[in-house]
């Protein structure tokens, strides 16, 4: 019998109760820090290449890292692995229409819960799961989604971007041979600027540099003041100068990732809406942790403390024409992503051809179908395997758990205050909603210069004495020596620290507290870093070599 314990006000504890307990243990095995300078020489420096199995908590990414709940471990069984038309397709379009369109909980029509009872009724299935026509969203389905496809599942979310990237390029490239364009957002992610770059176009990033660094009396914000959000003024005026027709997309991250993971608020979702209407330019959406935006907007923003991260979201995506997706953040899941956009909308028609009486010549939809066919496989599962789209479908609906989410978020806090109150200096506050975020120019007391790299020295110095792997975003992984100065002086020089969805422990953030305190007092130690081969390779801190070098100014 299963019994429910519920916390009440007569009996207050003063700690939070539990949400969920595990009965998976993974074992950490003894490494040394000889050990440790071994590999790390053997794989020339290369945070990426370095095994993790030799690791002691593992914070390059969270995506695709996740704890998988017990319903998406079930789910697994229910895997349709068809070449065509699996199941699972079905269910995860419809998964979407339900959190991105349909307007909260209250609307959802959850076929999975149909699947999930093994229904064997086949009026039923053709009914509800089948043969029901959409159109006019983001997700068409039935006929709609053949004629006028719009909707592409694809396995992860730099897929996507490459997906959507490479159509983009090859229709400007005929349309305008030789012209550059520039593509601006509040924050380009490292893929996503990778992509951008090798379509020959220019990455901006326009967000409010001077307050991602502001650090409140306390180290605490009473509201989150949602430092992700874009400067809108300077969007505009980035428009004006380079001329509309030379900005084909603008994109907005949600949540900023590489602005420090920091949230975009609805406000600010609907200038940048407004701005990109007025000069007939798509918007595009990068929604990896779109529920945690919805989160930091309940939370902080006036007017939605009483809607539910699904009702949020709903508002969220009628805003834009199109998204890229990595589903393996926010999807809750292990693989997944995403490219879709709004039927017959300013995307459609800026990259589709038209005949003279305004018949559709080429329809762009078609041409990205053909791109993820030729490339990930059949448009019923994008290189995802049916065990995964299942997973994915149920991962989805349990990002929309508020408990889930204020636990999440929680931990991230946990770990900027744990770094802020040791004395550590760049700590970005508040927290981000997936990471924790270092500024390496005021950890290092600005004494470190762009070419030394240092916030790679950062993280392999953590890597070698404490067996701990994080992230430089800064001025190696973000290119900042190959930039011009306009977007040298957009780029944030930082250190990220992903946390797993539902994987960590406080024991581990612990962890992690008391070894960046006992880094940064010994900071002078820290070697720089040079580049020795992969120097200006695409997305170069994936592959590069490097080597240190002793930092003399001490």
């Amino acid at each position: 019998m299963e019994v429910s314990i519920i916390m009440s006000n007569e009996y207050p504890l003063n700690v939070p109760a539990p949400h969920h307990f595990t009965f998976a243990v993974r074992d950490i095995p003894d490494v040394t820090v000889e050990q440790r300078e071994r590999v790390l020489k053997a794989t020339h420096y290369n945070e990426f290449a370095f095994p993790a199995g030799m690791l002691t908590v593992d914070m390059l990414s969270d995506s695709g890292t996740t704890a998988m709940t017990n319903q998406q471990w079930a789910a697994l069984f229910l895997g349709d692995e068809a070449y065509g038309r699996n199941t699972g397709y079905y269910v995860l379009l419809d998964t979407f229409r339900d959190i991105f369109e349909r307007g909260g909980e209250k609307n959802w029509k959850k076929i999975l819960d149909l699947v999930r009872t093994d229904c064997r009724d086949v009026e039923t299935m053709m009914e509800k799961v089948y043969l029901p026509e959409y159109e006019g969203g983001l997700f068409n389905g039935g006929a709609a989604q053949m004629e006028r496809p719009n909707t592409f599942i694809i396995q992860q979310g730099r897929a996507a971007e490459s997906v959507l990237m490479e159509i983009v390029k090859k229709i400007l490239a005929a349309r305008h041979p030789g012209k550059v364009f520039t593509i601006p957002s509040n924050g380009h992610f490292d893929t996503t600027e990778g992509n951008i770059k090798q379509m020959g176009s220019i990455p901006r990033n326009l967000y409010h540099k001077e307050l991602l660094y502001q650090v409140p009396e306390g180290g605490k914000y009473e509201k989150n003041p949602f430092k992700g959000n874009m400067d809108i003024e300077k969007l505009e005026q980035l428009i004006t100068t380079v001329g509309p027709e030379n900005v084909p997309l603008v994109f907005t991250c949600i949540t900023n990732n590489p602005i420090c993971g920091q949230p975009v608020s609805m406000g600010n979702i609907r200038e940048i809406n407004r701005v990109s209407r007025k000069y007939d330019i798509p918007l595009i959406f990068d929604v990896a942790r779109w529920a945690e935006n919805a989160y930091f907007i309940k939370m902080n923003e006036e007017g939605y403390a009483d809607k539910s991260i699904a009702e949020i979201a709903t508002e969220m995506f009628s805003y834009c024409d199109g998204f890229c997706m990595s589903a393996k953040k926010d999807g809750h899941a292990n693989m997944g992503g995403m490219v879709a956009f709004r039927d017959k909308g300013l995307f459609w028609q800026n990259f589709s051809d038209f005949n003279e009486d305004g018949t559709v010549k080429t329809d762009v939809g078609v041409l990205l179908k053909v791109k993820q066919i030729s490339c990930y496989g059949n448009d019923s599962y994008g290189g995802m395997s049916g065990r995964d789209i299942m997973a994915l479908a149920v991962g989805l609906y349990e990002s929309c758990d508020f408990n889930y989410m204020d636990e999440r978020i929680k931990q991230c806090e946990y770990l900027a205050q744990g770094f802020y109150k040791a004395g550590v200096k760049g700590v970005v506050l508040p927290a981000g909603g997936h990471a924790v975020y270092i500024n390496m120019d005021e950890f290092f007391d600005g004494k470190r210069g762009h070419e030394t790299f240092a916030g790679e020295g950062f993280s392999l110095e953590l890597i070698r004495r404490y067996g701990i792997r994080v992230s430089e975003l800064g001025d190696y992984s973000m290119e900042y020596d190959l930039k011009t100065p306009e977007q040298q002086a957009e780029l944030a020089n930082v250190v990220r620290f992903a946390i797993d969805r539902s994987r960590l422990t406080q024991e581990h953030l612990d962890y992690v507290i008391a070894a960046v305190k006992a880094l940064y007092e010994d900071r002078e130690s820290i070697p720089n870093m040079r580049i020795v081969w992969g120097h200006n390779l695409p997305m170069r801190h994936f592959h590069a070599f490097l080597e240190p070098y002793p930092n003399e100014e001490k």
